[in-house]
């Protein structure tokens, strides 16, 4: 790649996950040049899908679910006949047992036992007449979920299972997370929603189908990838090791290929990744309080472990969350109940989600000791038997998760004071935006920052 002179209107964009993919596609169709650079050796960031053999997985298994019919018409647009209509079944494995996820009241006491369940309602009474009272202080997400589902379930469930997903105490993580990202949603709402069957219709969370491209949710990014291509340039393997301004405005970005540095002009640039890598990247430096408060900006890592099985099926559910410390994974999914072509006939497998932070003991723990760890527990929880074992796949996925401690905003806020003076950047996704996005708000994010493009304005 040879140092470009010619501006023209060109479009550099940072990250070839699905927000850096769809503003690709939306300026390409619109005949703009554009030039994508992917640090990883394929597009999608964390949607993407592995293919091992005649075995396909996700990372962690992500549904594409929308109310917004834009973003919807924009996908089935570009999927076409590959998307299928997959119908959500989820449980909670706990003590034990087997929860519906979403909520069931008869199958919450049945499961918890009639004390148990009296508790939690009991709880839920008061904290509402608490409400009613006085909201009160509601800072972390330990406060959020005793307002919103009492005590008892607080501990019971959410406590657990969140303090293996963030690695944080509940009482230091920020309540805005939680309320973003399971909107509407109390026990109230839940044991409507399972009494009057309103089929979550209101409650993302609690949606019952979603659509699914049948070779995988990667399908989705390497379909943005192949109509970008046609006119466009695309390269992974390329990391973004500087970006050079003036008078805030980019200027260029300095890009590592295979190991060799290049110069790239552009006239906007779109980043999507982590925000606080985007600052690091500046040259002249940010001032040293932005760049205290990104280094204050942190992400939750993710590991996955894949075990491929010798048998047509091992479960019937789209997901089961295990909240509990003592079983090392957070959350399982089979990927043939989402479709049957992610495995062959007769064959299986089951992803598991290790939730950590990079360099600590899961992280750096060796793919035979992780498989080792996996098999064991699933056996041990008698999903599976040692000797239909086929083989294993450890996938390592940095910065999955933007981390929400209480007071985060603050630091993020200086940040974006700092990145909206630059006339010519556009941040979008989940690690650009530093926001917990689901696949359409991502898709969504990419689609305004080309518009905002093409009729100079910018989004805030």
């Amino acid at each position: 790649m040879s140092q470009s002179g010619d501006k023209g209107g060109t479009t550099v964009i940072l990250g070839g996950g699905l927000a850096g993919l769809s503003a690709g596609y939306v300026l390409t169709k619109a005949g703009r040049k554009t030039v994508i650079f992917e640090a990883d050796s394929t597009v999608g960031g964390l949607s993407k899908t592995i293919v091992a053999g005649e075995f396909r997985f996700d990372l962690g298994g992500h549904r594409f679910f929308t109310k917004d019919k834009r973003i919807e018409n924009f996908v089935k647009e570009l999927m076409g006949e590959e998307l299928i209509s997959v119908s959500r079944k989820s449980k909670i494995y706990l003590k034990n047992k087997y929860f519906d996820y979403p909520l069931r009241p008869l199958n919450a006491i049945s499961g918890m036992g009639i004390l148990t369940t009296l508790r939690i309602i009991s709880d839920y009474g008061k904290e509402r007449l608490k409400n009613v009272i006085g909201n009160g202080r509601c800072v972390s997400l330990e406060d959020w979920v005793v307002r919103n589902f009492g005590r008892t379930m607080f501990d019971i469930y959410f406590k657990q299972y969140s303090e293996k997903v963030w690695g944080l105490d509940c009482s230091r993580i920020s309540q805005k997370w939680v309320a973003q990202r399971i909107q509407g949603l109390s026990l109230g709402r839940a044991i409507k929603n399972a009494f009057f069957r309103l089929s979550g219709e209101k409650v993302p969370s609690l949606v019952d189908k979603f659509l699914y491209p049948q070779l995988g949710i990667g399908r989705i990014s390497d379909r943005l990838k192949e109509e970008i291509v046609k006119v466009n340039r695309l390269f992974t393997s390329a990391s973004v090791v500087q970006l050079n301004h003036k008078d805030f405005k980019i200027q260029n970005a300095v890009v590592s290929v295979n190991g060799n540095s290049h110069v790239i002009e552009g006239e906007d640039f779109v980043s999507t990744i982590p925000i606080n890598a985007l600052v690091r990247m500046l040259q002249p430096e940010a001032p040293p309080e932005v760049l205290d408060a990104a280094s204050r900006l942190g992400y939750r890592d993710l590991l996955i472990v894949a075990v491929m099985i010798n048998r047509e099926r091992v479960t019937d559910q789209t997901w089961i969350y295990i909240p509990e410390q003592k079983i090392p994974f957070g959350r399982i999914h089979e990927p043939k109940n989402w479709s049957e072509k992610m495995a062959p006939v007769e064959k299986t497998l089951i992803v598991t989600e290790y939730f950590c932070f990079k360099g600590d003991d899961i992280w750096r723990a060796s793919d035979k000791e992780l498989s080792e760890i996996t098999v064991s527990n699933l056996e041990n929880l008698g999903f599976i038997r040692n000797d239909e074992v086929i083989g294993t796949i450890v996938i390592r996925v940095p910065k999955a998760y933007p981390l929400f401690e209480v007071g985060y905003e603050e630091y993020c806020n200086k940040v974006w004071e700092y990145l909206d003076k630059f006339e010519n950047l556009y941040i979008a996704g989940r690690t650009g935006m530093f926001k917990y996005h689901n696949m359409d708000h991502a898709i969504e994010t990419g689609i305004e920052v080309a518009e905002s493009i093409m009729k100079k304005r910018r989004v805030v």
